[in-house]
C-alpha cells in the first residue's frame, strides 16, 4: 500500500506529457498490431567473464512498424502499460521465445536460456504459471532454458502474488531475474521477498568503470553488489558493457557474467544462430555491419 501511494503521489507531482501524434497513432494501432504478428525479437548474449563463453541470451522486444520501420520499447512500452496490451504482449513473447528455441533446436544448433521481460501486470496474474507451462508443452521446451526477467522499478502493487506466482514458476525450473538493479525504490526488498535467481546490475553503474569521473562510486556500488549476489547464493550479471575497460574492471571485480554491446549487439534470430554455433563473440565485437547503433537502444 505504501509503494502503491508513493507510485501516485509521484505520478501527481510528475504530470505525463501530452501525447503525440506518433504516440497516438502507436496506440490506436497497438492491439491490432499483436494480432497482425508486427512484433518481434532482438537477442543479445550474455556471456561469463572467464572465457567470454555465451551463457545466454535476452530477448528483447521491437515492433516491425509498418510506417515507421523498427520502433524500440521505450515508445510503445508505455501505451500498452495503459491497456490490457501489456498482458497480451507478455504472453505474446513467453510463447515466441519458445519457438524460437525449439527452431534452433530443430536447425541442429546448441541452445543456451532465453530471457523474456515480464509485466508487474502479468505477475499479479495467478494463471501466469499455468499459460508458461502450456507454452513449454507445447515446443518441447525444457523449464529450464526459459527465464523470466523482472524489471526493479516494474511497480509490483501486490508482492504478495507477485513472490506467489514467482515461487510456483521457480517451482517449475524457471530462473526468475531482477533486471535494472538500483534504479528503482524497492530493491533490497525485492531481493528479500522475489525468488529470484540473478541480479541484473543496471548499465548506470557501469558507464563510468574503467574511467574517471564517478568511476569510484560506481566500483564499490558494483562491489557492493556482486558481494550482495555472492553471499545470498545469487547470480549476479553487469548490463551495458561498452568498452574493453569496462568489461577489465568488472572482472577485476569478480562479476560472473556481462552483457552488452561490446561483446554482442542484439539481432534479428536468423543471424544470432552463427553466436549459437560459435557459443563465444567474433573478434570480442559482433555485429559491425548492422551499422551505427543509436546509443542505450540496443539495450531496450
Amino acid at each position: 500500500a505504501e509503494e502503491k501511494a508513493r507510485r501516485k503521489l509521484e505520478a501527481k507531482n510528475n504530470p505525463k506529457p501530452a501525447p503525440t501524434t506518433r504516440s497516438r497513432e502507436l496506440q490506436a494501432r497497438l492491439d491490432g498490431a499483436i494480432g497482425a504478428g508486427e512484433f518481434c525479437f532482438h537477442y543479445q548474449g550474455k556471456f561469463d567473464t572467464a572465457q567470454l563463453r555465451l551463457v545466454g541470451l535476452e530477448a528483447l522486444l521491437r515492433w516491425d512498424h509498418p510506417r515507421h520501420g523498427l520502433v524500440y520499447p521505450n515508445e510503445f512500452i508505455g501505451l500498452a502499460e495503459q491497456t490490457d496490451a501489456i498482458a497480451a504482449l507478455g504472453n505474446w513473447g513467453i510463447d515466441a521465445a519458445c519457438r524460437q528455441l525449439a527452431q534452433w533446436r530443430a536447425a541442429g544448433l546448441p541452445v543456451v536460456p532465453v530471457a523474456v521481460n515480464v509485466s508487474a501486470r502479468q505477475l499479479c496474474e495467478p494463471h501466469l504459471p499455468d499459460f508458461v507451462l502450456r507454452c513449454l508443452q507445447r515446443h518441447a521446451i525444457a523449464p529450464g532454458l526459459l527465464e523470466l526477467e523482472v524489471t526493479e522499478s516494474c511497480g509490483i502493487d501486490d508482492m504478495a502474488q507477485a513472490a506467489q506466482v514467482l515461487c510456483r514458476l521457480r517451482a517449475l525450473g524457471l530462473a526468475i531475474s531482477l533486471d535494472d538493479y538500483g534504479t528503482g525504490h524497492s530493491g533490497l526488498s525485492h531481493v528479500k521477498m522475489l525468488p529470484i535467481h540473478t541480479i541484473k546490475i543496471d548499465r548506470s553503474f557501469i558507464r563510468e568503470l574503467g574511467s574517471g569521473g564517478s568511476a569510484g562510486r560506481d566500483t564499490v556500488i558494483v562491489a557492493s553488489t556482486i558481494a550482495l549476489a555472492r553471499g545470498l547464493g545469487l547470480q549476479a550479471l553487469a548490463e551495458g558493457v561498452e568498452s574493453r575497460g569496462q568489461l577489465a574492471q568488472l572482472q577485476r571485480l569478480g562479476c560472473p557474467q556481462v552483457q552488452g554491446f561490446y561483446l554482442h549487439r542484439p539481432a534479428p534470430a536468423a543471424e544470432v544462430a552463427a553466436l549459437l554455433a560459435a557459443g563465444a563473440p567474433a573478434g570480442l565485437v559482433s555485429g559491425r555491419k548492422h551499422g551505427a547503433m543509436r546509443r542505450g537502444a540496443d539495450a531496450q
